[in-house]
């Protein structure tokens, strides 16, 4: 059960990543306004937001199938953690009763940050993929 578990969660996280990587390489104009909204105008030109979504994709494909974890995971939870960080009012006040423009639906990223932590935990473990590291 805990290889299915790591596997299912592996594979997740990963393509979230692959998902995010390509809104930002795909739909321009939704990483434009994301970048623009939540992350300071960081990367928020086409071409800088397309190479981060690339990069992102194939960071979050290494993920899925497990090669390189010793540096694709921390990258994972340093993307995670920034996402965390730029939603953190809505993390703390999903319902917004304290913070304007607070969002439960964002409130995912906190899990999202734990399952990276444990991924990184649990990396000996997780047998199912390319690298033995």
């Amino acid at each position: 059960m805990k290889k299915i578990t790591l596997l299912l969660l592996r594979v997740s996280l990963g393509w979230l990543l692959v998902i995010w990587g390509a809104d930002k390489l795909f739909n321009v104009e939704h990483g434009l306004a994301v970048a623009n909204k939540f992350y300071f105008g960081f990367l928020a030109t086409q071409s800088a937001l397309q190479i981060a979504g690339v990069l992102q994709i194939l960071i979050g494909l290494a993920v899925v199938v497990g090669w390189a974890r010793r540096w694709a995971y921390p990258v994972q939870l340093l993307l995670n953690s920034a996402s965390l960080l730029a939603v953190f009012k809505s993390v703390l006040d999903p319902w917004g009763w304290f913070f304007t423009g607070s969002n439960a639906l964002f409130y995912p990223s906190l899990i999202i940050f734990a399952a990276s932590l444990l991924l990184i935990a649990f990396r000996e473990d997780d047998t199912w993929v390319l690298d033995r590291s």
